[in-house]
């Protein structure tokens, strides 16, 4: 390997018109080092490699993600480019990514400024729990957006979340408990944001969800106004799931998503190191408090256009009402300790009451007095008349005659039957022209 010096002198020779042999007698080298530096291009203080690259044969993939996200994080690249065979560590793979500089820059996140200092505020085990929405959006199944309900332990980081069609009050307290079933407690406080559903406009709770807490055992702590750092465990949480998660996953359906989220939790978030050991481990520390046997008696809406076979859906399942009201809008509605599901018209008529299957479940539920209406009201637009022949000749009609004809004389058309054509006028003309 030269150094920069010797990469200096045998240049200023080469342009002296000196032979590869002559600057290598000259400089005490070997031919063919002398072309590599001069011809090849090889520059000093760079070795060449002795081992095979074995980056080599997946740069052009992590190039072409990166050219299409160039947030995706390396992790989660990591785990792609594993699954296609790599076999070195993530901090190589990170290395390479680095030193290629596979990543293109974003001029728009560049200009962003920073956010100021931020320290990390200590939590007994059990203390603490914070809570808080985040919107992922490009959803597969067509939706606008997907609300992910994310509940983090601020001693331990460990995070649980669930996946919400809306983000009104009964679906937020649906969410919160089965954030807390899964994570098989409760902490002793629980912390929002300036949340709509828990905060009134004056920053105090609301008396509506009061009952909620009481029902857990836990207290309520509101975020200051502006301080979302404050609840800093779960803003780091939602871009860790946005980007280490719904970037990448593979889902169809939202109940599809959910199992997809409760595994990367298990099998990715609680291996994160954290401190001396792993969110798992520190989580084993926690002291939470045991649940109630049920969740709060919440009553969930959702609005609905009725199927062409008179089905409802709801999460995933189909359930049957009377026939005749197909394409109209009606509310399912159910109480979470109940799982009755009422279908109800838009007047609050109950159209329908079902048990209700479980989430993601893909059946079909459908009343028996439901299918014999329905199948009568099938059997009952069957006709045996033959169907129309439509390439026949079938010209005017004489009722359609008469009504033109009257059309005709109304406006002051003369029928084509009445008109005479005489040539006499035509001839006189000619004559009086010559």
């Amino acid at each position: 390997m030269l150094t920069q010096e010797e990469h200096v002198e045998i240049h200023a020779l080469r342009k002296r018109g000196w032979s590869y042999s002559a600057i290598a007698r000259h400089a005490g080298l070997s031919r063919n080092t002398v072309k590599a530096y001069l011809r090849d291009g090889r520059q000093p203080g760079e070795r060449r490699r002795s081992v095979e690259d074995r980056f080599e044969r997946f740069q052009a993939y992590v190039a072409q993600r990166l050219g299409d996200d160039p947030h995706v994080w390396a992790s989660a690249l990591y785990d792609e480019v594993k699954a296609l065979g790599y076999e070195q560590s993530y901090v190589t793979f990170a290395r390479e990514v680095r030193r290629r500089r596979l990543r293109p820059r974003c001029e728009a996140c560049a200009s962003r400024r920073g956010h100021g200092p931020t320290i990390e505020i200590e939590h007994e085990p059990g203390e603490e729990i914070q809570w808080d929405w985040v919107e992922l959006t490009g959803a597969p199944w067509g939706s606008d957006k997907v609300l992910l309900l994310n509940g983090t332990l601020s001693y331990s980081g460990k995070t649980r979340g669930v996946i919400a069609e809306k983000d009104d009050q009964p679906h937020l307290i649906e969410a919160i408990d089965g954030v807390l079933r899964r994570l098989g407690g409760t902490p002793r406080r629980w912390r929002f944001d300036r949340m709509a559903t828990v905060v009134d406009c004056q920053g105090g709770l609301l008396p509506s969800f009061a009952p909620v807490a009481t029902h857990y055992g836990a207290a309520v702590d509101i975020c200051p106004s502006r301080r979302a750092k404050r609840k800093g465990a779960v803003e780091k949480q939602q871009d860790y799931s946005a980007q280490r998660w719904w970037r990448t996953a593979e889902v169809a359906m939202p109940h599809d998503a959910q199992a997809s989220y409760d595994r990367f939790c298990e099998r990715t978030g609680d291996l994160r190191p954290r401190g001396e050991g792993t969110v798992a481990e520190l989580a084993e520390r926690e002291d939470l408090l045991p649940l109630p046997a049920t969740a709060y008696p919440a009553m969930v809406e959702l609005e609905r256009t009725v199927g062409p076979s008179s089905l409802v859906a709801v999460r995933s399942n189909r359930y049957s009402i009377g026939p005749g009201l197909e394409g109209a809008k009606v509310t399912a509605r159910w109480v979470l300790t109940e799982r009755t599901l009422r279908i109800q018209s838009a007047s609050g008529l109950v159209l329908a009451e079902h048990h209700m299957a479980p989430d993601g479940a893909g059946q079909v539920i459908r009343l028996p007095e439901h299918r014999q209406a329905l199948e009568s009201a099938v059997l009952a637009a069957f006709t045996t008349r033959r169907p129309c022949r439509r390439k026949e000749n079938r010209p005017p009609s004489p009722a359609a005659k008469a009504i033109a004809a009257q059309i005709r004389g109304a406006g002051g058309l003369v029928p084509a039957a009445d008109v005479i054509v005489s040539l006499e006028r035509y001839q006189a003309l000619a004559q009086g022209a010559r």
